[in-house]
């Protein structure tokens, strides 16, 4: 299913999981390393921000307080954030219009964080989110939408669920890979998202988000391979100069567009590949 955040890992839980060909082989450090008292004092305030988060229980979900939050983790982590184009939602929620279905590359944990603090939208997440220690909870108050892949004979209902949020005015954020890759131009778009987008006649928005070190590509934030989120943070606490780029692009609109056809031209826009392949089924 192309609608969630997939946790890594080799094993195929259900027929709905893509298989990541990155590894813990590929990630790589592009600069120095922070030394031990300032990977420390990271640490303290990462969770310093996280326990004013859940300090604002329900209202973590309202907006600014969201953004707020998100900028603060990101600095707590030493990550910069630099933010390319227009916002991430297509004009027309104010004014009674569909909300946009936000497509971006996969590649971490960090890619939720940064997207928030550019602008704060509903994130549709696999339910095994939900249960992550700290970030699971945090995530649900949120807003962050949940979905059981367990089985497939609730792919349909899930499209229409998120049809239905667009159409009501929301906007959403998916990520059609299904699983992290180690950079940007990696991975196939599944298809069973933009189905709701032209059900809902949302225009759809391509985002791409790279991670850099001293402007140079950085698969340090990759969450790949059999890793655990505990040793994926230790990574980012001790990563000099890294910065997350969200480059956000010009709307497609569905039109007469299948959703094989919009799917696509998503990929190749996010991916930014000139032809794009295939794009992966439902």
């Amino acid at each position: 299913m192309s609608a969630q955040a997939a946790v890594p890992g080799t094993a195929r839980t259900s027929l709905w999981d893509v298989l990541s060909t990155c590894t813990s082989g590929c990630i790589d450090h592009a600069a120095p390393r922070v030394p031990l008292a300032g990977t420390a004092r990271r640490a303290a305030s990462f969770a310093h921000v996280l326990l004013r988060a859940a300090a604002d229980r329900d209202r973590l979900a309202e907006p600014e307080r969201l953004r707020r939050h998100a900028r603060a983790a990101l600095g707590a982590l030493g990550v910069g954030l630099v933010h390319d184009g227009p916002p991430l939602r297509v004009a027309g929620e104010p004014t009674g219009g569909p909300g946009t279905l936000v497509v971006v590359n996969h590649i971490s944990w960090l890619d939720i964080l940064a997207l928030l603090a550019v602008e704060p939208v509903t994130m549709l997440a696999k339910q095994e989110v939900g249960g992550w220690p700290v970030m699971g909870p945090l995530a649900r108050r949120a807003g962050t939408r949940f979905i059981d892949r367990s089985s497939p004979r609730g792919l349909p209902q899930a499209v229409a669920d998120l049809a239905a949020e667009l159409a009501a005015g929301r906007s959403v954020v998916v990520f059609p890979q299904a699983t992290t890759w180690c950079s940007a131009t990696e991975g196939g778009f599944r298809r069973a998202t933009f189905q709701a987008a032209i059900d809902a006649g949302a225009p759809v928005r391509p985002v791409t988000v790279r991670y850099l070190q001293h402007g140079a590509p950085s698969t340090v934030p990759a969450f790949v391979g059999e890793e655990d989120l505990a040793s994926s943070l230790r990574r980012v606490l001790v990563a000099g100069a890294l910065t997350a780029r969200v480059t956000v692009h010009p709307p497609l609109i569905p039109g007469r567009r299948d959703r094989r056809e919009l799917a696509a031209a998503t990929q190749a826009v996010v991916l930014g590949r000139h032809r794009a392949e295939p794009a992966a089924h439902a």
